[in-house]
């Protein structure tokens, strides 16, 4: 039995429909205001070879937005981390300071 070798092309239909091909713009994802998001902290020690991390979650908005407040809070911590997929991950134990310089931040709803 021999195998069937597939070009690139299986599977694709053309058709005359112009708007078929269409690319759909990416929606825009608003950031809600700080005192509007609902940000929990926490410290984590699993999965992380026993480093422990801080972990703020809850975050919506766009990644742009997530971002720049991850980069503000590890600037404040001088410390490490990421942002991203709605969680900003700061490398130490930073729970008490992160939770304060949120609430001055404006995230009024922000919980330990």
């Amino acid at each position: 039995m021999t195998k069937k070798k597939l070009n690139s092309f299986s599977g694709l239909v053309f058709s005359t429909n112009p708007d078929m091909m269409r690319e759909e713009a990416p929606e825009l994802t608003e950031t809600p205001e700080p005192k509007a998001q609902k940000l929990r902290v926490r410290i984590e020690k699993k999965h992380r070879a026993g480093k422990t991390v801080t972990l703020v979650d809850g975050f919506s908005g766009s990644e742009e937005d997530l971002a720049g407040l991850g980069k503000k809070l590890k600037t404040k911590c001088g410390a490490g981390g990421s942002a991203k997929d709605g969680e900003i991950l700061i490398q130490g134990d930073y729970k008490d300071k992160v939770i304060a310089w949120l609430k001055e931040w404006g995230y009024s709803q922000t919980k330990g």
